[in-house]
């Protein structure tokens, strides 16, 4: 039997995702431009071996594995040590289970793993990633359709969506995760922590239509801390023989985020400010987040807002297709009171949005695109845009009906721009089930509020 590395803790919960984000359907183009070919027939099976590394997963393992039965024809897991039923539970499903000493190091882990598998390609996912069944078959069918069309002799990995949940199954980041690549003896994993693959991205297909899910975001704080601590720990270590490695120090700069203490706050502080002074080559990520760190840091304080302003226009300079950017310097103006400046750079980011870019690093943004609606609505009802206010906020109860705010602005809106209370009602049933007593209810309450009740009486 194998050895296993330990995995990054998992969030117990699984829900059902909210609604996905907008995916490409006619082709997939990778990082290069490339275009996958949606072929019809001709196409060879692939031998997929999904693996992963494990400990104490048994809340996590049964849908780990459960997505993959139909479409990999092996599933290694690595356990580094669980004290709960992981093992059990796997070996249940049919998985090969391998053993390995846990000696911090993710990548020593995870080659192992790869080391156990005999597909020609290898899936890899965390024990709190999964695929919904569409997104699985999608990957299989593009893996057969890459081998088979033989237009991408350089292609060594796939590129998909990873979407961040919360507890509640609502979308609230997301990021590009390598989620396959080819058996190959020369690829495998480097660094202990935040291992990468050894893959070059001109090898990377990027799908635009395939997305998997990520639950661990919604980890406990104490589970958070344990994390943050263990992270300082190994990267400190990777900074010594590596002192000059600016991924390294971004890394570690993220690690002691969200820590509370001022040693932590100035070192992560300096850290980043480091790594955006460096000439250095930095992962694009890490780059994207030292500009978001510096821009939240700033946007805190109503004294600093130019200095945040400034940072993003700057950031905007680096990554001219990265929302994220766009939507915070139109918070920053908002806050600053330029709401006319605020209204042009939102419906800007509103068009990236529709139209995404395949160079745009968004973090949050296209996972969770309500916020700039409510951004929207915020500053259109500063401009006295009462038609504005009205779209947005019937925008974003199409997304998410439960925002009793959000429908008073509807309907107060709605109201002021002589839409009758009798024409309000056929508006509403686009959003709320009126024969249901809860909804009804919910919908009268804020037709209360603004006083509307005419058309509380018509409810």
């Amino acid at each position: 039997m194998a050895k296993k590395k330990k995995n990054k803790k998992r969030n117990p919960q699984r829900s059902t995702p909210h609604p996905r984000p907008t995916v490409g359907t006619g082709t997939s183009r990778s990082s290069a431009g490339f275009i996958v070919p949606r072929s019809s027939g001709g196409t060879r099976e692939p031998t997929i071996s999904l693996c992963m590394i494990t400990k104490n997963e048994e809340k996590n393992i049964e849908t780990a594995l459960g997505w993959a039965k139909d479409v990999t024809f092996e599933q290694i897991v690595v356990d580094t040590g669980s004290t709960d039923r992981t093992v059990e539970i796997a070996q249940s499903m049919g998985a090969k289970v391998f053993h390995f000493d846990w000696i911090d190091d993710f990548a020593a882990a995870k080659n192992h793993a790869i080391e156990q598998a005999s597909g020609s390609w290898v899936a890899f996912f965390d024990a709190d990633e999964y695929f919904l069944q569409p997104d699985a078959e999608r990957l299989k069918l593009r893996i057969s359709q890459i081998e088979s069309s033989g237009a991408y002799p350089d292609c060594l990995a796939i590129g998909i969506t990873l979407i961040n949940l919360d507890d509640n199954g609502a979308q609230i980041s997301q990021l590009m995760k390598v989620c396959a690549f080819r058996n190959k003896p020369s690829i495998r994993y480097e660094g202990r922590i935040h291992e990468m693959l050894n893959v070059p991205e001109k090898a990377i297909v990027h799908l635009s239509d395939t997305v998997a899910y990520h639950t661990g975001y919604s980890e406990s704080v104490s589970l958070k801390k344990q994390k943050s601590e263990r992270n300082a720990k190994l990267l400190r270590e990777e900074l010594k023989a590596n002192p000059n490695d600016m991924n390294i120090k971004a890394y570690l700069a993220d690690a002691l985020t969200g820590r509370t203490d001022e040693e932590s706050i100035n070192e992560a502080t300096m850290l980043y400010a480091e790594v955006l002074e460096s000439e250095k080559k930095t992962y694009n990520k890490l780059r994207v987040k030292a500009y978001l760190y510096f821009i939240r840091k700033y946007m805190a304080d109503r004294e600093t807002l130019p200095q945040a302003e400034e940072m993003c226009i700057k950031a905007l300079k680096d990554f001219p297709d990265t929302i994220d950017f766009s939507y915070y310097l139109g918070h920053i103006k908002s806050d600053m009171g330029d709401y006319k400046g605020a209204f042009e750079v939102l419906k800007e980011c509103e068009v990236k949005l529709q139209n995404p870019s395949p160079r745009d690093e968004s973090i949050f943004l296209p996972a969770s695109p309500i916020r700039l609606f409510g951004l929207l609505m915020m500053v259109s009802n500063a401009l006295s845009d009462a038609v504005n206010v009205f779209n947005y906020s019937f925008l974003i109860l199409t997304i998410d009906k439960s925002k009793p705010e959000v429908l008073i602005a509807c309907i107060s809106t709605a109201i002021k721009q002589g839409i009758t209370e009798a024409e309000m009602v056929p508006l509403l049933t686009q959003l709320y089930d009126l024969s249901n007593p809860e909804e009804r209810s919910f919908v009268k309450k804020a037709a209360q509020a603004v006083g509307a009740m005419g058309l509380v009486e018509k409810l």
